[in-house]
């Protein structure tokens, strides 16, 4: 009985590393993504009006990547645990960007995000868990 308790915990703590590196490989993806989004903005002749959707496409692409990555290890449950990325990831900006502006508020685009936040995410997950090791 003492063994299953502390296979189960020695899981819960893997699982929890392995969604750790999964939220912080996303932040990084999207950190150098926007980069390189910022050098393109600045040295092309590419329209701002081109910021939000390219914004919402490298959260979702980081989101997606950073999921995949963290869900690898994972041999079930990809789609929860690509969830919990997604949703930690997106709440973590919103919680910063709350902090940093203000009269800051959720409207529909943040709804938007949310959502698309959590999709990607669980998609994310599923092709983590099924990436052959």
């Amino acid at each position: 009985m003492k063994n299953l308790v502390e296979t189960q915990n020695l899981n819960i703590k893997n699982n929890f590393i392995n969604l750790a590196k999964g939220i912080v490989c996303s932040f990084i993806f999207t950190l150098v993504l926007l980069f390189i989004y910022s050098i393109i903005l600045t040295y092309t002749n590419v329209a701002e009006t081109t910021i939000a959707p390219v914004i919402i496409i490298i959260t979702m692409i980081s989101i997606l990547i950073g999921s995949s990555i963290g869900t690898v290890k994972i041999s079930k449950n990809g789609i929860v645990y690509g969830g919990i990325i997604g949703i930690i990831y997106i709440m973590t900006i919103y919680i910063i960007s709350s902090l940093v502006e203000t009269g800051f508020n959720l409207n529909m685009y943040s709804i938007i995000m949310i959502i698309l936040s959590i999709l990607a995410g669980m998609i994310g997950g599923i092709i983590g868990v099924n990436i052959k090791k």
